[in-house]
């Protein structure tokens, strides 16, 4: 499995629109800072058919370290759900029937 960073992400984007490589930078920070900035307000973020980003919050619990035995109390805390969207799950998971 390759990992594809977002510097070459830009540059192929920038390759394949002909667009300055600078301008496609700013524009794709632009959207990750607008979908972080989304999120911190717990707002939801639907784009049809790619997916749709939530936060969710998980509640505080009191767990055990597993060397000690000790229970320590976990904080609550946030974190981010993505669900697939139509066109992402037929791409990823063709053998699936999509249902919607």
């Amino acid at each position: 499995m390759a990992t594809i960073t977002k510097k070459e992400l830009i540059d192929r984007i920038a390759e394949t629109s002909q667009a300055k490589r600078v301008l496609v930078k700013r524009i794709i920070q632009s959207f990750l800072d607008e979908i972080v900035g989304e999120l911190a307000q717990d707002n939801r973020l639907e784009f049809r058919d790619f997916g749709i980003f939530e936060t969710r919050t998980r509640s505080s619990r009191v767990a055990q370290n597993p060397k000690t035995l000790e229970r320590v109390q976990v904080p609550s805390k946030r974190s981010v759900k993505f669900k697939m969207g139509r066109l992402m799950k037929e791409k990823l998971c063709p053998d699936e029937t999509v249902t919607e």
